[in-house]
């Protein structure tokens, strides 16, 4: 009998082509020898360092507030685009780490349900067919896979060790300039644990005012910074509020993950644009995860204590996986470790991709990392794997180096 959705899946989505594609996602092929390990090997423990997630549950002070919200009538309405009270503990919490002024939270603030969301939502606001999305890679896709089910085009800004893993604007050709409409960046950046400065934000404005193209930043990690760093926004450049907006989430700071809670902050036409297509995609987060995302907001000491054990585990992971050969450095931001990838094993086993390495460390040592062969072969590390205490911590990553080291890496 015919597949009767043969011939009616779009053409943005492979058309008759649709689900037959035997090509796998990274993250599945993960997934995939990750399970295999555990069968091959169930009584060694995998040592997962490719968690892209907080190890820890929210606060229970925010759990408490949620179960206290949960069943109140209230709270029961469509949330649309927000509460105000959100939108304006967003606006204090902004001042309070980010040290911004002059926010407006009912013009300049809009939630969502997590930054994923919004970040597929822009699209629809900046990018006509034909257009084009200035995107960093390595990165998070989906702005870019969302333009192109627009009729858009992606330009990927590669992010090199030797410009500090920044993008270097000044290499896109003329020709894609006057078809930009949109940049997206990610400081502290996923997966490489860069930050940006003052001085890339100001170069930031001044390319966007030029060239007339929207920027948004998606600061997702944005208050996970270590050894002296303070958290940046990128609305603090001067003129910064004038050509983007900055995403930010609950989720990495927050350890609220699941909770899918975020907001939109910048200028006021770009937000009421986003707003306008949020309303017509969903009716807002339940608002007593609203008011237990004020909750965190407010209580700042959470994002504190959850820095001071990344910045812990970050010591205890770059020594180990120096020891091992490799040569890291502990990021000033995110909770990821971002270094070269072995070009071989012993036993003269090579390497040609990252992606290989990451299969071999699974299947061979029982160490999940995740790969990324876009601006050479690196590894990702994360140090939101999992572990009680402080003791365990150690055991783990001493357990790790223990491990890389029979495996005789060549670098």
């Amino acid at each position: 009998m015919k597949d009767f959705f043969e011939d009616k899946i779009s053409d943005r989505l492979g058309g008759k082509s649709f689900g037959k594609s035997t090509a796998v996602y990274k993250f599945e092929l993960i997934k995939r020898a990750k399970a295999a390990a555990k069968l091959a090997h169930p009584d060694i423990r995998l040592i997962d360092m490719g968690v892209g997630e907080p190890d820890w549950p929210a606060d229970e002070l925010v759990v408490k507030v949620l179960s206290e919200e949960a069943g109140k009538p209230e709270n029961r309405w469509y949330a649309d685009n927000g509460i105000p009270e959100f939108q304006e503990a967003a606006a204090r919490y902004l001042g309070k780490v980010y040290g911004l002024s002059g926010i407006n939270p009912h013009e300049n603030i809009v939630h969502g349900i997590g930054s994923k969301p919004v970040l597929a939502m822009l699209p629809l606001c900046f990018i006509n067919p034909g257009d084009v999305l200035l995107t960093t890679v390595p990165g998070y896709p989906v702005t870019g896979t969302y333009t192109k089910y627009l009729g858009g085009e992606v330009f990927n800004l590669p992010l090199y060790e030797s410009n500090s893993f920044l993008p270097d604007l000044d290499s896109i050709p003329g020709t894609v300039l006057k078809r930009a409409r949109l940049l997206y960046i990610n400081y502290p950046n996923n997966p490489t644990g860069a930050v940006a400065g003052r001085e890339f934000f100001d170069k930031v404005v001044a390319f966007a005012g030029k060239h007339g193209i929207v920027v948004a930043h998606d600061i997702a990690y944005g208050a996970l910074t270590y050894d002296g760093y303070r958290p940046l926004s990128f609305l603090s450049a001067d003129g910064a509020m004038d050509v983007g907006i900055e995403i930010h989430s609950l989720s990495k700071a927050f350890n609220m993950t699941g909770w899918r809670m975020g907001f939109v902050c910048g200028n006021s036409r770009a937000v009421s644009a986003y707003a306008s297509v949020k309303d017509n995609t969903d009716s807002g987060q339940f608002r007593a995860i609203q008011k237990a995302g004020i909750a965190a907001l407010e209580n700042t000491e959470i994002t504190e204590r959850t820095v001071e054990k990344y910045s812990r585990r970050f010591d205890l992971l770059v020594n180990a996986l120096n020891e091992a050969g490799f040569s890291a450095s502990k990021p000033k931001g995110s909770f990821y470790c971002y270094v070269k990838a072995p070009v071989g094993a012993g036993n003269g086993k090579t390497f040609s991709s990252a992606s290989e390495v990451s299969e071999f460390l699974i299947r061979e040592a029982q160490i999940s990392t995740v790969p990324w062969d876009d601006a050479g072969s690196y590894l990702r590390f994360s140090v939101t794997f999992e572990a009680a205490s402080a003791d365990e911590e150690k055991e783990v990553t001493d357990e790790l180096v223990r491990r890389l080291k029979l495996l005789n890496l060549r670098f």
